[in-house]
């Protein structure tokens, strides 16, 4: 456990928030572009995090500090959804999964963009990789006695060890999350029958999240893993 503190608590809900509305605004802007105004015309094309807030309260807040909390300072998680028009998905099977693939592909830009921050800073001696990774500290200040360089640090670092497990979270294929999404976008039109039984049954969504949960330290392990091999490679 890395311990419970106020500023630990700030840096981690700044960085889920700013993450988790970046993911629903994408969803958003590519179905505003693809031809579906739903969500657009309920706000939730802005990186303004309050539409988000106030349609998922609790995955956006009681969720995310629950799991602090729970976790012991160590880890943050929730969720957030983007109103979309259902029968222009199914009109639009492959725009559906574009849509769809959009959110996790938001995270993984944030990875890279946290990625590019830390070397950036590296370079500028203000920065150097921890010899001792966590998802709060894969970067450190180079010197001790900057507050700021310090929240810096963590905040990068948890921007690229949050955006990685949430990428490739969601990119699971199990409903209700955004990889189900994209395999139904790119299934056979003969098995969509399949798939909407499976999205509009609340038994199979909850199944799809059990497993999600079970198998997803599996393979988050081996992703952040790898992540982290790329940003000590680099």
């Amino acid at each position: 456990m890395n311990g419970i503190t106020l500023p630990g608590l700030l840096v981690w809900y700044v960085v889920f928030l700013f993450s988790t509305t970046f993911h629903e605004f994408m969803h958003a802007f590519v179905a505003y572009r693809a031809g579906d105004t739903t969500a657009y015309e309920g706000g939730q094309v802005t990186l303004d995090p309050m539409p988000h807030l106030r349609r998922s309260p609790f995955g956006m807040i009681a969720w995310p500090l629950l799991s602090f909390l729970i976790s012991g300072g160590g880890w943050m998680f929730g969720w957030a959804s983007a109103p979309y028009d259902r029968h222009w998905a199914d009109r639009n099977p492959t725009r559906y999964a574009l849509m769809s693939a959009s959110g996790p592909l938001a995270n993984f830009l944030l990875v890279g963009v946290g990625m590019f921050a830390i070397h950036l800073l590296m370079g500028q001696g203000l920065l150097v990789l921890s010899s001792a990774p966590r998802l709060d500290s894969l970067a450190i200040a180079a010197r001790d006695g900057s507050p700021a360089i310090d929240a810096l640090a963590m905040a990068l670092s948890v921007l690229v060890s949050l955006n990685v497990v949430l990428g490739v979270f969601n990119l699971l294929p199990v409903p209700p999350l955004d990889g189900f999404s994209v395999v139904e976008g790119l299934a056979p039109r003969s098995a969509a029958g399949f798939f909407q039984t499976v999205r509009y049954t609340p038994a199979y969504q909850f199944l799809g999240l059990a497993v999600a949960w079970y198998l997803g330290p599996a393979i988050i392990g081996p992703a952040l893993g790898i992540a982290v091999g790329v940003l000590y490679a680099l």
